[in-house]
Parts: C-alpha cells; structure tokens; sequence
C-alpha cells in the first residue's frame, strides 16, 4: 500500500482556495476512482494522467488507486489539477519521495504525450497559494512569468511531466521543445486587452506614455463633450454621450482609457487576475498596468455582459472592464434586461454570480461611458428638420435607457455634429498629454484628502461622507438644492452633482467646491446651461 500527497487550488471566481490531492494505493483489481467534486472535465483527467505517465517514461500502477480532492465541499473545475494528481500518484508508487510533494502546489494541464499545457487563472491560484503559506509552486514554463508577480513563492517553470520528476528525483534534466503561446479566445476579441495592438495605451513606471494613435488632439471641436470626458477620468464619474453619427462620440471613448492614471501595484494585481481567470492575458505581458478598455457588441447577452454562463461562471464585460473603462456604443439596441443587470455592479463595485454549485464573486468596479444616437435615424434635434422618425418611435427608442439606469449617470452631454467652420479650420485640441497631466494632478488631490478612507476617487464617496465630513463652501449647493426641489434631481442626483464638483474643484486647484463648480457639475447632469464657461482648463 503506498500513499502521497501535493496540492494545487480550486478557482472560485478569481479567488482560490488551496486543495490537497491525495492518492492512494491498495492491492486489488486495477481501477482509477477520482473522488472531491470534480466537473466533467476533471473526471477525465484519469485519462489524460495516466497517458502522461505512461508516455514520460513511466509505470503506471496496476493496483485500486483512489485520488482524493479535499476539501471535497469545494466544487472542482478544469484541467489545472492534471499536474498534481500525476505527482501524486507518482509519489504513492514511490516513484518520486513522497516527503517532497507534501509542500508544493502545482497547477497545470497534461497533453497525452506528457507535455504541460497553460491554464487559465494561474496568477489568482498563485496569489491563494501564497495566502496559504506555501513558498514553492510548479506551473507551465509559459505561465512562469505571470506566477512570478506574487512575492515570497518561489516558481518553477516546467515543459513536461518528464521535467519535473527529473527536478524531484535528482535526476539530470532533459530537453523539451517549447510550448506555443496560448491566443485569447476569439469569440472574445471584442474586449479589447492592453498590451495587444488595440490597446489604448503603455506606462512605464515612474512615467505617463500614451499612444500615439488615439490622441484627443484628433477630435475636433466638442468642447462640451471633451470636458465632460476629462471630468469623468479626474473622478472616475460615469458618463453619457448623445448625438448624430459621425459626431465623435466614439473617438472620445476610445481616448478616455489614454488619460487615466497608470494603475498601481494593488489594481494591476486585481485587473491581471480577472483576465487571467478569462484566459484572456496577452502573450509576453502577464502584468497588466494600464487601463483596460472593453467595447462589446450590442448584440451581447445580459450573461455576456455580467458574466455568468453554462458550468462555470465566466467574467463578464463590467468585469473585464474593472479598473478601466466600459463602452457601450448604440446603447439603446442593447437588450433592456443587460441593461438593467448593471445597476447593481454600477453602485456596489462587484458582480456576484449565484449557481447551483455555488456563488462566485467578480471584481467590477469601471468606468462606464454610454452612447446613443437622438432618434433611430440619428438627424433628430430641435435646430434640424431632417429627421423622419415618428415621435411615438422617437419616444420608444429613448425609452429604452430606463430612468434608474441613467440616474447612476453622473455627467451628461450632447455631442453636437461638427461643422464645416470647424473641420475647414484645422484647431487642434488640447493633447491627450496636456490633458493626462491635469487628470493625474486632480487624482492626486482627491487621493491626499480621501487618505486614511477606504475610497480613492470621487465617484465612490457616500453622498453622507461629502456632506458631514466634506462640505462645498457656503451657498454653492443653493443652485442644486433648488432643482432637487422642483423634481429635476433626486436625491441620488443630488449627491453625485456634489461628486462632480469635488472632481471640477480637483482639476481647477480649488480647496473646496465653489458655486462656479456646482454650476459647471449641475450643468454636465443635467445638460441645462447654467451661464458657466464649459472647460476646466482654462483654471489650471
């Protein structure tokens, strides 16, 4: 009878929990029996082991053998535990010291010939290793990198199951050949990854790199527009864009994510984990530091959206999105039942996910940026006759971004079309540098004063918090305060006006909101001119 022991980690969401991987020999007729919960795809992991061992050089055990997985309450899913449950079995036929597996995890899939393959969610696993106490990890070579970003493990980076028993025996290494890099998931290439050719932009430490093919200076004219989107980076506010097609709302989202802040240690940490978890980490950068940008199709499913899915549940769009910023263009043609799933992520920061074999828990606080056309035909508006939609179909189509939705919108703007004056006269805007510069300087305000508190922009402080510990200067709510009476905000608008104007008060250099920043932030809810200078630039 021989018995052996390694470890590897079960994923539930990007969070992990570490499992022992027992197995057990008796003498009997041979037979194979995974017990612990595992999904189909686990259960056929005896196949794929015993075709590895077999093929690395190996003797496979003609005896009962019974692989455990504990805690066996925890639902395992996936072909990262091929490796452990190899190494363990090994272990049970002496094949390799039982004594050294007992404090190692691995995390890998096994190819039949031996070789081992790239999973996803390898730095979340990693990261719940640590967390564990455990100092040694063996993941795919491929995958080395990404498991490298947690301090205090020590990783090794395998080809093949031949490798990693030579490493445990003492035994001179051989050759592999590489493995191919994994490409993301293809049905996925809507949500756009940085580091690959879309991406929106490169930090380098210490310093603020932008790419060069997606510059506000591009964009012309859209003052308002352009104000509105420099507003909603400094305070992470979510915003609205109304107009014509062709009027630029689609350049500003894609030059929104060029000018937040690089993101910390802490938040490259989370987004990497998410995509990782998605499979979705481009090849050459396990680490993820700028901001994400996710643009799904509008045709995307409420499950496409807020993750979800058959078997595991899967990161949606508001996840893969966390840190960074979401786009929704031609909103109104989205389904209303997505829409409205994204109330709850909107003011919670995270998604959770209930299924039958458990409830999974998905970072998801982003940057959401809306688009939509006046009408279906797009030419509405209250200076342009050319439009030839019916005003009961005009009504149906507005009617599809529901009132609680837009609520949890804090800015607002037309994007007027652009006139022939304008595209004939050739003024460039402000950079996305220039405009970086101010966001980054506005942030770093807001950070200094929410210090000691558990938020880091403007957009996550409680309406309660700026209103006892962070008031606006006297008077400069009258305005507000006015139009929450007459209906034209709720107390929820209220609330996220005051945001604003701690956000406009961060950008102008002000200590505290003033009643020019009430105004301008009561203008970009409401879209109703207050006789305010629409530019925050100009204070700087």
């Amino acid at each position: 009878m021989g018995f052996a022991r390694t470890c590897s980690v079960a994923l539930v969401g990007v969070e992990g929990v570490v499992v022992e991987v027992q197995a057990d020999l008796e003498p009997g007729v041979a037979a194979f029996t995974l017990v612990g919960l595992p999904d189909k795809s686990l259960t056929e992991s005896r196949d794929r082991v015993r075709a590895a061992v077999v093929n690395s050089g190996g003797e496979w055990p003609q005896k009962k053998l019974t692989v455990g997985l504990s805690p066996a309450s925890v639902p395992k899913a996936g072909s990262g535990f091929d490796l452990a449950v190899a190494c363990a079995v090994l272990g049970a036929a002496e094949r390799i010291d039982p004594r050294v597996l007992a404090d190692i995890v691995m995390i890998g899939e096994l190819g039949l010939d031996g070789r081992v393959r790239p999973v996803r969610g390898i730095l979340p696993a990693v990261l719940a290793a640590a967390d564990a106490g455990y100092e040694q990890v063996v993941v795919p070579e491929c995958a080395a990198a990404e498991a490298s970003l947690v301090p205090g493990v020590s990783v090794l980076g395998i080809r093949s199951l031949r490798q990693l028993i030579a490493v445990l025996t003492d035994e001179p290494v051989p050759e592999e050949e590489a493995e191919e890099p994994t490409r993301p998931d293809p049905l996925l290439a809507g949500l756009r990854v940085p580091g690959t050719g879309a991406a929106t932009g490169v930090h380098s430490a210490g310093a603020v790199q932008h790419d060069q093919g997606h510059d506000l200076a591009d964009v012309v004219g859209q003052l308002s527009a352009r104000t509105a989107v420099e507003v909603a980076a400094a305070g992470g506010h979510h915003l609205f864009l109304e107009g014509p097609p062709g009027a630029g709302k689609t350049m500003l989202a894609e030059r929104l994510p060029s000018i937040l802040p690089p993101l910390d240690r802490q938040a490259s940490l989370e987004v990497t984990a998410v995509h990782s978890v998605a499979g979705l980490l481009p090849p050459g950068k396990p680490l993820i530091d700028t901001a994400p940008y996710c643009a799904p199709h509008h045709s995307a499913t409420m499950q496409a959206l807020v993750g979800g899915g058959p078997g595991t549940a899967r990161p949606g769009a508001v996840s893969l999105s966390h840190r960074g910023v979401l786009f929704l263009d031609e909103t109104p043609e989205f389904s209303s039942r997505a829409l409205d799933a994204l109330r709850q992520p909107l003011e919670a920061g995270h998604v959770v996910i209930a299924r039958s074999a458990g409830v999974v828990r998905f970072p998801a606080r982003f940057l959401m940026v809306l688009a939509a056309n006046p009408c279906p035909c797009g030419r509405f508006s209250q200076t342009n006759d050319q439009c030839e939609c019916p005003p009961s179909a005009i009504r149906r189509y507005q009617a599809r971004l529901s009132g609680p939705l837009l609520d949890r919108v804090d800015l607002r703007v037309e994007v007027d079309r652009v006139t022939r004056t304008e595209l004939a006269g050739g003024a460039r805007g402000e950079t996305t540098a220039t405009v970086a510069e101010r966001v980054r300087a506005a942030r770093e305000r807001a950070a200094a004063r929410l210090t000691g508190t558990p938020w880091g922009t403007n957009s996550e402080v409680p309406g309660r918090e700026l209103r006892s510990r962070w008031q606006a200067a006297p008077g400069a709510m009258d305005d507000a305060e006015r139009s929450l009476e007459r209906g034209v905000l709720t107390a929820r608008g209220l609330d996220r006006v005051l945001r604003v104007a701690w956000t406009v008060a961060d950008l102008c250099g002000h200590d505290r909101p003033d009643a020019t920043d009430v105004a301008l932030a009561l203008q970009l809810r409401t879209g109703v001119p207050r006789g305010v200078p629409m530019t925050v630039g100009a204070a700087v």
